[in-house]
């Protein structure tokens, strides 16, 4: 390679050096998002992967409600109970079986897990939110437990899920 070139190549690769970090563009998108955050509540509960389903419009307006999704993970030898969920975005956060606003309830066995939201699992609906919301923005939410006290972990919206495409055909190589 010529000086000149070398020269040319490195003043490319410097100018995009100033140029503003996409992270840090208000507003923009990270397409796939990433699974929500693991935190550990006490030595034996951890709350894992907690996120808000994807909007079916792409956008929570303010006022609605959204489905949280985690996993409860109980490695100790007591169970725990999942007695309160709390954050300054939200009014408040029920599951079917709270009767619109009673006491939340969702037992974490010893030795075990809760997939909040999944099939066959609780799930647990924030109500109210008070500010609108899109793929891989987050919000405050408090766990408490009865046993292991409580957490806070920012709860992102998840991405649009997409249906897997097909692999390409591999390439041919001419001999």
């Amino acid at each position: 390679m010529s000086a000149a070139a070398a020269i040319s190549a490195g003043a490319l690769v410097l100018s995009g050096c100033g140029s503003e970090a996409p992270i840090q563009t208000p507003g923009a998108e990270v397409v796939g998002g990433a699974i929500g955050p693991d935190e550990r509540v006490s030595e034996d509960v951890k709350v894992l992967a907690v996120q808000l389903d994807h909007p079916v419009d792409g956008v929570y307006e303010e006022g609605e409600d959204a489905e949280l999704r985690l996993a409860i993970s109980n490695t100790g030898t007591e169970p725990d109970v999942l007695i309160d969920v709390t954050g300054p975005d939200f009014a408040d956060a029920r599951t079917p079986g709270a009767g619109g606003g009673g006491p939340l309830d969702i037992p974490v066995p010893a030795d075990d897990n809760v997939y909040v939201g999944a099939e066959g699992g609780p799930l647990l609906t924030l109500i109210d939110l008070d500010r609108s919301l899109r793929s891989s923005q987050s919000i405050p939410v408090t766990f408490t437990f009865q046993r292991a006290g409580e957490v806070t972990v920012d709860a992102m919206v998840a991405a649009e899920e997409r249906a897997p495409s097909r692999p390409r055909p591999a390439r041919r190589s001419n001999p």
